[in-house]
């Protein structure tokens, strides 16, 4: 599979940062926007934007760096974002 995989955060109508991975981002974050991407979302609040991505070309790839993300503190993350 040639898929390429994106490392993605957005953030939430509460303010929170959420990561995660998906092959096709806009249609993820559109899934967040309408209820059916993820429980963790919905409860963190909708709707969601787009904040930071990062593409990689294997899913094992994506992973690591999704969980490497999410082991950042908050102020990480927002360093992260703001490099962009």
């Amino acid at each position: 599979m040639n898929d390429q995989w994106t490392v993605y955060i957005v953030r939430c109508a509460k303010g929170s940062l959420y990561t995660g991975i998906a092959i096709d981002v806009r249609k993820r974050v559109a899934q967040h926007n309408a209820g059916t991407g993820s429980k963790a979302v919905r409860a963190l609040g909708i709707p969601v934007k787009l904040v930071y991505s990062e593409v990689y070309s294997s899913k094992s790839d994506a992973l690591k760096r999704e969980y490497a993300i999410k082991q950042m503190s908050r102020g990480d993350k927002l360093a992260l974002i703001n490099s962009m």
